[in-house]
């Protein structure tokens, strides 16, 4: 006689719990992690925009920081490790889109 018991996965916490929200689905803590090269691209940007430039290179250094952030808020929306961490990334885009469609 052949047994077949399966026993389930404890189940996931669902959207009304905090811990669904700011965890990965391996169950790690996945509100921060050590930023990723646009976040890098964007913060030497936004250095560099501190300094006295030009109309046309602070108008470049612009660029590439909003662009920067445009293409970081879009990898956490489509690849965040949490649902926070996605919505964050939904929050950022829809500024930033918004910023640009209003220039």
């Amino acid at each position: 006689m052949v047994s077949t018991s399966t026993t389930a996965a404890p189940a996931r916490p669902g959207p009304t719990s905090a811990s669904w929200w700011f965890r990965s689905p391996d169950g790690d803590l996945a509100i921060a992690q050590f930023p990723n090269p646009p976040l890098f691209v964007w913060f030497g940007a936004w250095v560099l925009g501190r300094f006295d430039l030009s109309e046309a290179h602070a108008a470049t250094v612009s660029g590439v920081r909003d662009g920067a952030l445009l293409v970081w808020a879009l990898d956490e929306l489509v690849r965040g490790s949490s649902p926070f961490r996605r919505v964050v990334g939904a929050a950022v885009l829809a500024v930033q889109v918004t910023a640009l469609v209003r220039r």
